[in-house]
Parts: C-alpha cells; structure tokens; sequence
C-alpha cells in the first residue's frame, strides 16, 4: 500500500447505551468511531461468526456481491470533517462477461467496515485522516483490563 493511507485492523468493539464503539489501529495507533446499535451488532456477530438464522441488511449485500461474482476488495475511510467519518467500498468482481471490474463506492463507515469484516476485507485509512484522530490505545487497554479484570472476577 502506498503511503496515502494506512492499514488497520478491527481492535474492539465495545457496548455503549445505545451505541458502540469500534476502536481501529494497528502497532502505533488506536482510533475510535462511534456506530449506531444495528451495525455495531452486525460488526460484533461477523467478529464472532455468528450467522442469523435469517440474512440481515449486510449479510444480505454480502450475498447479492457474491451471486454476481463480486466482493469486497478493501475500504478505505478517507475523510473526517467536524467529527463526521466517510468512507468508500472497494468491490471487484470477475465474471464470463468481463475479466475483472472495480466500482469505488460511497459509504458510511460503519456500513464499510460491517461488510469488510464479514468478507474479511482489508481496512485502510488516508494518511490526513490517521494523522488528525486521537490515539486512544490507552482507553482500549483500559477497557480491556476492565474487560478482564471482570471476566476474572467471573469466574471466582
């Protein structure tokens, strides 16, 4: 990848009323976006491989790519203005029509990174953007020793 973005993986998702919160990073750095109830589950399922009996909106997308040999190559979320993260969906596709096709599509970044982790696509973000969000490595380990902490206590 080039140096315009920056590779990251899915670190956690987390439970707030109402909300969740999706903490992205890698070595370096760890950032966090806030989803709505609905995708941060659909996030939090395709984590954990939990099928619903019945396919959900994105569960849905996945399957109508995969019928016309399509997929998720990668996202990219490459904008952030007044708090607000945008996001565009790399699909490819190969078919007996044409060898290989690429559509670049706009999304919200919640919606990018639902499928990206159903399809285990890569995640990138634009260098202005990874530069210009809080490192929040810290609240994540915090969380997780919290998380374990819990667990630990759990089990006692």
């Amino acid at each position: 990848m080039g140096k315009d973005v920056v590779q990251v993986t899915l670190r956690a998702v987390v439970p707030l009323e109402g909300s969740f919160a999706v903490f992205l990073g890698n070595e370096e750095k760890t950032f966090v976006i806030y989803v709505d109830e609905p995708v941060g589950s659909a996030i939090t399922r395709s984590m954990r491989g939990i099928v619903k009996e019945r396919p959900l909106t994105h569960d849905l997308l996945g399957h109508v790519l995969q019928a016309f040999g399509g997929k998720v190559d990668h996202i990219v979320i490459n904008h952030l203005e007044n708090g607000v993260f945008h996001a565009r969906i790399i699909l490819s596709a190969e078919n007996e029509l044409q060898r290989r096709k690429v559509v670049e599509l706009d999304a919200r970044p919640s919606d990018s990174i639902a499928l990206a982790v159903q399809q285990n696509a890569t995640i990138l973000v634009s260098t202005s953007v990874w530069e210009s969000v809080d490192d929040m490595s810290e609240a994540l380990g915090q969380i997780e020793k919290k998380g374990r902490s819990q667990t630990d206590a759990d089990e006692l």
